[in-house]
């Protein structure tokens, strides 16, 4: 009698926080489940200053939170020449990570002035976290195909141009 008891007092609660679970997660359309985002390619070039000399990319500007947050996910291929440039508010230690992204990348983590800080490698499917820590803040990352920074000649320390660089204190 206690067992039948207990279980319908349990199931209340597990139907409570069922429904409660249901209600507060956010809603998957159709692109969410799956689909890769494709944004605009800005008009303007994301350029690097290199010692091999300047090395133009275009770029799809993330900059609304929820572009962010999808960034890359579920794209299977990128031109050599492009990236997706994150665009963030202010700047501030990031970290990024690689779930639903299919292609391996190079996470360029750039400071508000253009410089890259760091760059560093994106495993697909991967939930670690990468950052190049809490004492390298950044206002901007670049993420282009794994192989990409070094087959073009950038490295820590070589400066980007791009308006929106540009507009946060680039040079």
């Amino acid at each position: 009698m206690m067992r039948r008891f207990a279980g319908l007092v349990r199931m209340p609660a597990l139907v409570f926080f069922t429904a409660f679970v249901m209600l507060s997660a956010p809603s998957v359309s159709a692109q969410e489940a799956g689909s890769p985002m494709i944004l605009p390619v800005d008009p303007a070039p994301l350029v690097a200053e290199t010692d091999q000399g300047k090395k133009s990319f275009a770029v799809e500007i993330a900059d609304e939170p929820e572009e962010r947050r999808r960034g890359l996910m579920f794209r299977e291929r990128m031109p050599e020449s492009q990236g997706m440039l994150f665009v963030f508010e202010q700047t501030q230690p990031l970290g990024f990570w690689m779930m639903n992204t299919i292609l391996p990348l190079d996470l360029l983590f750039i400071s508000e002035k253009g410089k890259v800080l760091a760059i560093l490698p994106g495993e697909p499917f991967s939930t670690d976290t990468i950052s190049p820590g809490p004492t390298v803040p950044a206002r901007f990352v670049l993420e282009l195909n794994r192989g990409t920074a070094e087959a073009m000649g950038i490295e820590e320390g070589d400066m980007l141009t791009h308006p929106l660089i540009q507009a946060a204190g680039g040079n």
